[in-house]
């Protein structure tokens, strides 16, 4: 089953402040594509709605999320992580 994982951006939180972690972040989940543990990932269009990813189990999607620069530097206020029934796969 995959998962779904959903990050509220912390409001407190400015964009040179993610944009300084991101280098880090953007290594961590190119390991994530390589190794296909990762299916999509991105921000919502609008800025500070948070950003979503999915990823192959909720197994990789803890994974992910245990670290990621963003969660640790408190950068993401709220992860949620939802196991999905993926109708087309």
């Amino acid at each position: 089953m995959k998962a779904v994982v959903f990050y509220e951006h912390a409001t407190d939180k400015t964009m040179d402040e993610f944009m300084a972690v991101f280098p880090r972040h953007e290594v961590l989940e190119e390991e994530f594509i390589k190794s296909g543990k990762v299916l999509g990932t991105g921000a919502f269009a609008n800025e500070g709605e948070g950003a979503m990813a999915i990823f192959i189990n909720k197994e990789a999607a803890e994974e992910f999320v245990n670290g990621d620069p963003f969660v640790q530097e408190g950068l993401i206020a709220k992860v949620t992580i939802r196991e999905w029934n993926d109708e087309l796969a």
